[in-house]
């Protein structure tokens, strides 16, 4: 087991995460066995499966899992495996016009995963059998939950509720507790970077790189402008006080939030909801970044926009929503050469897990530590 008492040590004496939690496949399936299965992880959007009979597949923390809107409008999650011989049920996202089918026998479940034709299971055309009660095998559902468009899990089924997990940050962006509308594909995009998820969350939650990693974003919201969040048990990130950007020439903006205070009329905020869900909240849009772990060197993000009004996803909006996205793409791909970095510097046999600051990197040390208590856990 690994010695991680130097990593949870007060940030003035402590060590980051060793080398081998980014680079070696055993930790790597260690964390996937207990880490995002013992604790909500996110792992899609409410907005991919938009109508009753949507589904979409997700394979997660190596579970096929299956997204599923059903006939109330609920979300639900299940494995994506027939209760028969185990087969994958949905290959790729789709509309159903009709129950959830395997391919391999035709056994049929309605959009709450409950079990209704088993065709033949009896002999020809005898679709029943005395061995074999419905009720008894529906699919296997996983506890979810969805926040802010979010689909979060807990595979293993015992954490706190998320209303729990996640009770600090919910009462922090208590305001912004208002719907959401995506426009589609020019505010959704999809980075494959080649690091461990652990090192595009430190990057996320901290200021401190801005002034030279993000030029153009530094020249107006400057490094003096940011604020670290934390500690709090679950999450960790920074905020600006200067959200001030240009979108359109014509001094036109995206309508806002209704009803939020001050602070938000200039404020921003950027947090990383362990493990692996990073956002950011602004007065007119929100997005959300999924972090999908693809081995202990790579991971795939993917990116949503959400804005504050229905209005700003019409056609009107088209141009100003094709820059916002271009934006934060930009910014997004200038951190990817340094995660990629210390990715490859993970691989120093005398790297020790380095030194933090003790002003500027205190979400990210919250977050070694988080990481830390869990793997010991």
């Amino acid at each position: 087991m690994l010695d991680l008492t130097k990593v949870k040590a007060p940030i003035e004496t402590a060590n980051g995460l060793p080398n081998g939690c980014y680079v070696d496949a055993d930790l790597y399936q260690h964390e996937q066995n207990t880490l995002f299965r013992d604790n909500w992880a996110a792992i899609g959007f409410g907005k991919d499966v938009p109508k009753s009979g949507s589904v979409k597949p997700i394979e997660f923390a190596g579970l096929p899992l299956l997204l599923v809107r059903n006939q109330d409008n609920e979300i639900k999650v299940f494995e994506n495996v027939c209760r028969h011989r185990g087969m994958i049920l949905v290959s790729e996202a789709q509309q159903l016009r009709g129950p959830i089918t395997c391919p391999y026998h035709a056994w049929a479940y309605d959009l709450n995963g409950q079990l209704r034709k088993t065709p033949h299971i009896g002999g020809p055309d005898v679709h029943e059998h005395d061995t074999v009660n419905h009720c008894d095998y529906p699919l296997n559902e996983v506890r979810s939950h969805q926040w802010r468009d979010i689909v979060f899990v807990n595979i293993g089924g015992q954490a706190a509720p998320f209303e729990t997990y996640a009770n600090d940050l919910i009462a922090r962006w208590q305001e912004f507790d208002q719907p959401v509308y995506h426009s589609g594909p020019d505010s959704s995009f999809s980075l494959t970077v080649n690091c461990n998820w652990k090192l595009a969350v430190e990057n996320y939650c901290e200021a401190y790189h801005l002034p030279f990693i993000h030029p153009g974003l530094n020249s107006y919201s400057r490094l003096e402008d940011h604020y670290n969040i934390m500690p709090v048990p679950a999450y960790a990130g920074q905020g600006s006080t200067v959200y001030a950007p240009q979108i359109s020439d014509d001094g036109r903006a995206f309508p806002n939030f209704d009803g939020l205070s001050q602070q938000w009329s200039s404020g921003a905020e950027y947090v990383a909801l362990f493990p692996n869900l990073l956002f950011g909240v602004h007065r007119d849009h929100c997005y959300g970044i999924i972090l999908v772990p693809d081995g202990p060197n790579r991971t795939i993000e993917h990116v949503e926009i959400y804005y504050a009004q229905d209005a700003a996803t019409k056609p009107a909006f088209a141009d100003m929503r094709a820059t916002n996205t271009a934006m934060w793409r930009d910014i997004f791909v200038e951190d990817v050469f340094v995660v990629e970095g210390m990715q490859k510097g993970r691989h120093s046999s005398k790297y020790d897990g380095g030194k933090f600051s003790a002003v500027m990197d205190a979400p990210t040390h919250h977050f070694h530590k988080w990481v830390a208590t869990a793997l010991c856990g």
